[in-house]
């Protein structure tokens, strides 16, 4: 593991991994499991991880605890190396383009939109969000990251910088993590350790009052005033904590919201004593999503149509979406090579896809129907080349994760749950031995009438694809954390189908229990 303080040893280091992916952590220092849990994620992502710990100065204000704020790198440093980090940035304020130490020193700033920051903890701390957009900025500009990993318990910070790199362009993907909790229910954070025990105790009434929102929500409550007031009472029972907030907004836009349609952040603040402690929940109005991942050749196809057709949900045919952009490509008569072109046209094309018959779907794009039209040869053999150019895959996840708003699809691919739905109810990665998948394929180009190919010609096919798959930068194949495993083989179709089926049965089963 590496530490740099400067940003020319920094850049010169990370000049070598260019064309890798490099994965940063931005934090404050003070490391605990919650950081551990993002740095987790980022390794299993990336071939580079990047930890920064930097105090920012510019994020706090005067009467802030900059100066008391907990600085501990070498504990920090441990931490890293038994993480598996192989770069930590840690600069001086000098270093990161102040003339000198002073908070108030003058720095360009980033101002992100008002709206976004004039509210929840924007509303206190003033100009802590133009602090956070212009180091983030840079930091993004120094490392150039091809993901960068925040954790959802700042929802706010996370929702301005989602923003800040669209409204920018700048060419990272923001990861969001989940909040990781104490056994308590109290959202890990560096100011925890401000807390004395008892206030540590006390401090997960923040969690219950959230959890008394979500089970009237699940109940049917959709009146945030409603909803508000329960929490407050909860928050009622420690006479010691004192509210500054509960706020309903919107999770990305934190337009401030008075009724849950679909879906909704619900922020708290509060203070126990001299510490300041935030939490948040997403609570969503949706039917389930399916979300199935897995390495080609696992069956993945046919198991998500018949768990479509089996629980009355959308098989969203991500494969289909694909190929309706091939033969958009084709009929516009733009080489397949010209990605400039082709980003210009998918990013104005609209896809719909249709239920129809035995779970199959009718497939239209730019009003035209094209069900049948999208599995001619040409678009096979153009559909590769189409679905591996960045601006295709950025164009069609968006229009996946619209569907994704209301709920009730099944969809299928190799990183569905990890970047497409992440937000998932259920999850699976299903897989098979290479051995396994090759019997197969073997069996079906048989039933298909095509020449034989032998078990050992199609398993090196397989395992030269696996390996190709897993580490393209583009949509890599990967298990996600929370995702169930399913080794199919020696299973059937259908028994992989019933065994799906009956996990997505319990876990509405589990739902239906704690809204009970």
């Amino acid at each position: 593991m590496r530490l740099f303080t400067t940003t020319a040893g920094i850049h010169c280091y990370l000049e070598k991994y260019r064309g890798k992916k490099v994965g940063l952590v931005p934090t404050m220092g003070a490391l605990h499991p919650g950081h551990l849990s993002l740095i987790q994620q980022a390794r299993r992502e990336n071939d580079l991880v990047v930890v920064s710990i930097y105090v920012n100065p510019l994020q706090f204000g005067p009467t802030e605890d900059f100066q008391q704020y907990p600085r501990q790198l070498e504990q920090d440093q441990q931490q890293c190396q038994q993480a598996g980090v192989d770069v930590i940035f840690a600069p001086t304020v000098a270093a990161m383009g102040a003339e000198n130490s002073s908070i108030s020193a003058a720095v360009t700033q980033v101002v992100p939109p008002t709206l976004m920051i004039s509210g929840l903890c924007g509303r206190s701390r003033i100009g802590h969000f133009q602090g956070v957009a212009t180091i983030v900025t840079k930091l993004l500009n120094l490392i150039q990251p091809q993901r960068a990993y925040f954790g959802q318990k700042d929802a706010q910070q996370l929702a301005v910088i989602q923003r800040l790199v669209t409204d920018l362009n700048i060419p990272v993907e923001i990861v969001s993590c989940p909040i990781v909790r104490e056994p308590s229910g109290l959202a890990l954070s560096s100011r925890n350790q401000y807390l004395t025990d008892t206030q540590r105790e006390q401090a997960a009434v923040l969690y219950r009052a959230l959890q008394q929102a979500e089970k009237l929500f699940q109940a049917g409550e959709r009146s945030c005033s409603r909803l508000s007031a329960a929490m407050k009472t909860e928050l009622a029972s420690i006479k010691s904590a004192e509210l500054e907030y509960i706020e309903w907004v919107h999770p990305t836009t934190l337009v401030p919201l008075d009724t849950v349609e679909t879906i909704a952040l619900v922020a708290i603040a509060a203070r126990l004593g001299s510490t300041r402690l935030i939490d948040n929940m997403l609570l969503r109005n949706r039917q389930p999503i399916v979300a199935i991942d897995g390495p080609a050749g696992a069956g993945k196809s046919t198991v998500t149509r018949q768990i479509a057709q089996a629980l009355g949900l959308l098989y969203l045919d991500t494969g289909a979406m694909y190929r309706a952009v091939t033969w958009l490509v084709l009929q516009s008569g733009i080489p397949v090579d010209d990605e400039p072109a082709i980003a210009e046209l998918v990013s104005q094309c609209q896809i719909r896809l249709e239920p129809h018959q035995n779970s199959q779907v009718q497939v239209w794009i730019n009003q035209q129907e094209v069900t049948q039209a999208i599995r001619s040869l040409e678009v096979t053999s153009q559909v590769s080349a189409i679905a591996a150019q960045s601006a295709v895959r950025q164009a069609l996840v968006k229009q996946q994760q619209q569907w994704g708003e209301t709920g009730g699809v099944v969809a299928e691919g190799r990183d569905i749950g990890t970047h497409v739905f992440p937000d998932a109810e259920l999850k699976i990665f299903l897989t098979a031995s290479v051995e396994e998948r090759s019997r197969r394929r073997q069996q079906d180009l048989k039933n298909q009438g095509q020449p034989e190919v032998s078990l050992e010609q199609l398993k090196q096919t397989i395992q030269e694809r696996d390996a190709k798959d897993s580490n393209r930068s583009l949509a890599p194949l990967q298990k996600a954390a929370d995702a169930i495993e399913i080794q199919t083989d020696g299973m059937s179709i259908e028994e992989v189908t019933q065994q799906i089926i009956s996990l997505y049965d319990q876990k509405l089963s589990a739902a239906t229990l704690k809204e009970g």
